[in-house]
């Protein structure tokens, strides 16, 4: 029996978005095989940056509630937006190497990884295991059929993309996974191809109809009593997610070798680290699953992530635009040592 939610917020985050996952599944497998993250070395930066990013502000939350009927948000904290954090990253970030927004982009990815699996692990009560093994299969299919020299490419894309988003929705997992599994099966040689056509999709309209749905949310108020909730839930996304990433990041990136360095220091890292913080519709997902059948929790968890989803954009948004500006500086500066190394030759 098909059973689908249908609401514009369904439409987009259950379907919509899993398009903007696609897009972002394959700009990350072009990366981890071709690109900057090629070196399992430099990969290991964001990997590590977006485990401490989960890590620090989680703690922090579970520090505040242990032993309370609150523990089970112990989640919302450490979830990243990732179309929000890119987004954001494209407005304040024109003049940041390209390496910012790779290491942001796995970052993310990463981080909502982890969400997912947390979500799958912790909040699915109901999982449909055959549709988890239909998720496998049609996967699988998808695969071979990619390996094919068909010349109907789209076609099966479509196909192959409706069928595994549907399994996937079917099987109690959020169905955006379902576009970051597609992403990652494409071969890398493609995967450039099938960015510059779908990406134009998906910032310019599946990414302002994200933005449209997600602040049309009721700001709930507080009632009286423990406010450790919103603490855990405020500190963790404004303070906590930078703590953990930029520390994490910069000494990761320490460690490698020079040649295996990403050229990215602690004042890049820090606004990053901020966006990283926005934890917005991925967190409350995570309020909603924890939260539903006690509204007192809820109505805190939910102004804790606004706000301080809000924190992080505008702090991190800030001091990312500063230190764009500074690196947009320093580009005449090379042409002009360029041009009179040229002259002197």
């Amino acid at each position: 029996m098909i059973n689908i939610n249908i609401t514009l917020g369904h439409i987009v985050s259950d379907l919509f978005l899993a398009v903007f996952f696609f897009v972002a599944g394959l700009e990350l497998k072009y990366e981890l095989t071709t690109g900057t993250l090629s070196s399992p070395k430099r990969a290991l930066v964001p990997v590590i940056a977006a485990i401490a990013g989960v890590a620090v502000p989680a703690s922090m939350y579970v520090y505040l509630n242990w032993g309370t009927a609150a523990i089970v948000g112990w989640p919302i904290p450490a979830a990243t937006d990732i179309a929000f954090v890119l987004g954001l990253l494209a407005i304040f970030g024109r003049g940041m190497p390209k390496e910012a927004r790779i290491f942001l982009l796995a970052l993310a990815i990463f981080d909502d990884l982890v969400a997912i699996a947390i979500i799958a692990v912790f909040y699915t009560a109901d999982a449909q295991p055959i549709w988890l093994l239909a998720c496998v299969a049609v996967a699988t299919a998808f695969r071979f059929a990619e390996m094919s020299k068909s010349k109907d490419k789209w076609l099966i894309r479509a196909v192959f993309g409706v069928a595994l988003w549907y399994t996937v929705y079917q099987s109690g997992v959020h169905a955006t996974i379902a576009g970051v599994l597609l992403g990652i099966l494409i071969p890398a040689s493609r995967a450039h191809g099938v960015i510059s056509r779908v990406q134009p999709a998906t910032n310019f309209v599946i990414l302002p109809l994200f933005a449209f749905t997600a602040v049309a949310v009721a700001i709930p108020t507080m009632t009286g009593g423990s406010n450790t909730v919103f603490t855990g839930i405020f500190f963790g996304l404004s303070i906590g997610k930078v703590i953990g990433i930029s520390i994490a990041a910069v000494i990761a990136n320490q460690l490698l070798k020079p040649k295996d360095r990403l050229p990215l220091g602690v004042l890049d890292f820090i606004p990053l680290g901020m966006l990283a913080g926005v934890g917005f519709t991925v967190s409350l997902l995570m309020t909603h699953l924890a939260f539903l059948n006690n509204q007192e929790l809820y109505a805190q968890a939910v102004l804790a992530v606004l706000l301080g989803s809000f924190v992080a954009m505008g702090a991190g948004g800030a001091l990312l635009w500063l230190r764009s500006q500074w690196y947009l500086k320093q580009k005449p500066r090379t042409k002009k040592t360029k041009s009179k190394s040229r002259s002197a030759k």
